[in-house]
C-alpha cells in the first residue's frame, strides 16, 4: 500500500510539529473537561503517596526461574504510571508541585539496563539479568521512548536541559537509532514474514518519539512505511485479527496512529484505503453486545477497547456503526495507563475533538470474515459466532468450530479467553494451560481425543449459510481419533439456534459434546436450562450429561468472569456413526 503510494506520491519535506499542548499552553489545559480533569487529578493524588518502586535483579530473573512476568513488569509499568501522573499534575495545574517526581521518573528510566520487559529479553538460567551491552527494541522498549518523548514535550522549557538531553541520547540509542541501524528485529519483517500486532505498535510509538526529536526524517518515514507494508501483507483481506478484538488496540488501532503520525509528519492520507476500513471496521463487526466480544484466542470476553480511538477510526473511514460504538466505549482517560502506559492515548483522549453523531438505528448483526471464517448473527435477543480457522492462529487456542451464544444481552455459552501471561503461555508448554485446550471449548471430545496445535489441524468445506455456517471439523484431530468426518452446521432463526451434528469414525468410539457454560445449567430429561432464566437446550440422542463446576481464580479471566464458569458435557455411547441435533431456544 505504501508502496504504491510513494509511487505517485514522491515523499517530500518531513514536518515536525507538536503533536499535544505544552504545559505552557495554559488555554488547552484549562480546557481540559471538570470530569477528565477530576479523573487525573485524582490518579495524580494516588500516586503521589507512593514512591517509585525497586526495579530488582531478582524481579528480571523471576521470568525464568519462577516462571512470573508480574515480579518484574508490575514494577516495571508502575514507574512509568508515577511518571506520567506526575507529568499530568503539572500540565493540569501549571504548577511545578511535582517536578521532582518527574524528574526523579526520568532519571531512574533512563538508568534501567534495559527498556524491554523481562519476557521479551531473551533471559535464560545462564543469562537471567538484562544486559545494556545488547538492546532490544520490544513493544515496551519503544513506549517508553514514546512517554519519555512526550513528558520532555510537555514540560518543555520547564524541564532543566540537561535532564532533556540525557533523555534524547537514551530515547536515540535504544530506540530510534536501533530502529534505523539493525534489521534483526523479528518484527521488522526481514527475518520472519508472520508479523503481527508488534510491528504497528513499536512503529506508531517510533514514529512519536522521531516527530518530537526531529529525528530520521525522510529515510525513517520510508522504513517504518516499508515495514508497515510487510505487516499489511500477513492482514487478511478481509481486514480480521486472529488475535481477537482485544488486540485490535495493539494491531489495527496502533495501525490507526502510524497512519494519523504519517499524515501529520509527511502528509500521507490512506484511511480510504479498503483494506485500511477493513481493518478499522473489524472490532465493531465483533461486538456482541454490551461490551462483550467474540473472543477466541487470546482475547478477554470483555476486552478494555479505546473508545476515542475507535470513534476516530469511524470518523475517517465513514462507518457510522463505529463511532458509535466508540462513543459508547469512552471511558475516563486514566484508564488509558491501566493496562500498558498508553500516554499517547490519553492524551489523544484529552485533546481528540469528536463532534456528537446522531445515528440511526443499526440492522441485525450478520457477518462474515471468510479469511477468519468467522460467522456472526444476530436474530432478535438471540447473537451467536462461530468460527472455522485452524490450530496455528495468533494467540492460538485449540477451538476450530467452537461457537459462543448470547441471549437477552447474557453471554450464556462462553470462551474462558485469557489468563494472566507467564513464561508457559509462550512456550512449548502452553497447551497445558487449560484455557488453551480444546476439551475447555465448545467442541467434541472424540473418544478421548482433543484437537491439537498447528497449521494443519484446520476446519475444512466450510460454507457461509444465510443463517449460519457449515464445517467439517474432523481434520483438527489427530489421526489416531479415527475421524473421517465432523460436520457442524449451526442455524439461527429468531428464537432459536439449532446445531446438527454428524460424526463418523473408522471404529466404535464414545463422542462428548463440550459446551461452556456462563451460569450454572438446570437438568432435565433431554434438556438443560442454561441458567435459572436462560434459553434452554434440548437434543435429540441418548446423552449421558455430566457437569463439572470450575472456579475462576485467575485474576485477568475474572475480570470477565468472576466467580465460577460451568462445563457442560453430554456424551453418546460408542458407535462409528454419531448424529444429533442440539436446539436453543429463547
Amino acid at each position: 500500500m505504501f508502496d504504491t503510494y510513494f509511487a505517485a506520491h514522491p515523499l517530500g519535506e518531513v514536518r515536525y510539529a507538536p503533536q499535544f499542548p505544552p504545559m505552557a499552553d495554559r488555554a488547552a489545559w484549562e480546557g481540559v473537561s471538570p470530569e477528565d480533569r477530576a479523573d487525573l487529578l485524582s490518579l495524580a493524588e494516588t500516586w503521589r503517596a507512593r514512591p517509585y518502586p525497586l526495579l530488582t535483579a531478582g524481579m528480571y530473573a523471576a521470568f525464568v526461574r519462577t516462571g512470573s512476568r508480574r515480579d518484574c513488569e508490575t514494577p516495571y509499568f508502575d514507574r512509568r504510571r508515577k511518571l506520567c501522573a506526575a507529568a499530568l499534575h503539572m500540565c493540569l495545574t501549571g504548577t511545578e508541585d511535582s517536578l521532582p517526581a518527574v524528574e526523579d521518573g526520568l532519571m531512574l528510566i533512563c538508568e534501567e539496563s534495559a527498556w524491554g520487559i523481562s519476557a521479551h529479553l531473551g533471559l535464560s538460567a545462564a543469562h537471567p539479568f538484562p544486559d545494556e551491552r545488547h538492546t532490544v527494541l520490544d513493544l515496551f522498549a519503544a513506549q517508553t521512548g514514546m512517554v519519555l518523548s512526550f513528558v520532555c514535550q510537555l514540560l518543555e522549557g520547564v524541564l532543566h536541559p540537561d535532564l532533556v538531553e540525557r533523555v534524547r541520547r537514551e530515547v536515540e540509542r535504544r530506540v530510534l537509532r536501533h530502529f534505523m541501524e539493525n534489521d534483526g528485529e523479528w518484527w521488522m519483517g526481514y527475518v520472519r514474514k508472520d508479523l503481527n500486532n508488534w510491528t504497528p505498535w513499536i512503529i506508531s510509538n517510533v514514529l512519536m518519539a522521531a516527530n518530537v526529536w526531529h529525528y530520521g526524517g525522510a529515510a525513517l518515514i520510508e522504513r517504518a512505511c516499508m515495514m508497515l507494508d510487510r505487516y499489511l501483507a500477513v492482514v487478511p483481506a478481509d481486514g480480521g485479527c486472529d488475535e481477537g478484538a482485544g488486540y485490535w488496540n495493539m494491531a489495527g488501532g496502533a495501525f490507526l496512529d502510524c497512519l494519523m503520525v504519517l499524515e501529520a509528519m509527511a502528509g500521507i492520507a490512506l484511511f480510504q484505503e479498503e483494506k485500511v476500513r477493513r481493518m478499522m471496521a473489524y472490532p465493531e463487526k465483533v461486538h456482541l453486545g454490551g461490551g462483550w466480544f467474540a473472543n477466541f484466542a487470546d482475547c478477554d470476553a470483555r476486552p478494555w477497547l479505546s473508545g476515542e480511538r475507535l470513534q476516530y477510526a469511524g470518523e475517517r473511514t465513514g462507518n457510522a456503526a463505529l463511532i458509535r460504538m466508540g462513543e459508547e466505549m469512552r471511558t475516563p482517560p486514566s484508564l488509558e495507563l491501566s493496562d500498558t502506559v498508553h500516554l499517547s492515548r490519553l492524551l489523544m483522549r484529552l485533546f481528540g475533538r469528536h463532534p456528537q453523531a446522531t445515528l440511526a438505528e443499526l440492522p441485525p448483526k450478520d457477518v462474515w470474515l471468510p479469511d477468519l471464517q468467522l460467522r456472526i448473527l444476530r436474530r432478535g435477543e438471540m447473537t451467536v459466532a462461530i468460527k472455522g480457522g485452524h490450530n496455528a492462529e495468533n494467540h492460538n487456542h485449540n477451538d476450530v468450530g467452537s461457537f459462543l451464544l448470547m441471549a437477552r444481552g447474557d453471554m450464556r455459552l462462553v470462551d474462558a479467553g485469557n489468563m494472566v501471561y507467564t513464561a508457559k503461555t509462550f512456550s512449548d508448554r502452553r497447551y497445558e494451560l487449560w484455557n488453551c485446550r480444546s476439551v475447555y471449548h465448545n467442541v467434541p471430545i472424540i473418544g478421548g481425543a482433543e484437537q491439537q496445535p498447528g497449521r494443519d489441524f484446520a476446519a475444512r468445506d466450510v460454507k457461509c449459510l444465510p443463517d449460519g455456517l457449515r464445517l467439517d471439523m474432523g481434520g483438527a484431530y489427530p489421526a489416531e481419533a479415527g475421524v473421517t468426518r465432523c460436520v457442524r452446521e449451526l442455524r439461527l432463526t429468531l428464537g432459536r439456534m439449532t446445531l446438527t451434528e454428524e460424526v463418523a469414525l473408522l471404529e466404535d468410539k464414545p463422542v462428548t459434546w463440550v459446551f461452556m457454560l456462563r451460569h450454572a445449567p438446570v437438568i432435565g430429561e433431554r434438556t438443560v436450562t442454561l441458567g435459572v432464566d436462560g434459553p434452554r437446550l434440548t437434543w435429540d440422542a441418548p446423552l449421558t450429561p455430566q457437569v463439572e463446576q470450575l472456579d475462576i481464580t485467575d485474576d485477568r479471566m475474572r475480570r470477565s468472569y468472576p466467580g465460577v464458569l460451568w462445563r457442560l458435557m453430554l456424551t453418546a455411547p460408542c458407535s462409528k456413526e454419531h448424529r444429533v441435533k442440539f436446539t436453543i431456544e429463547a
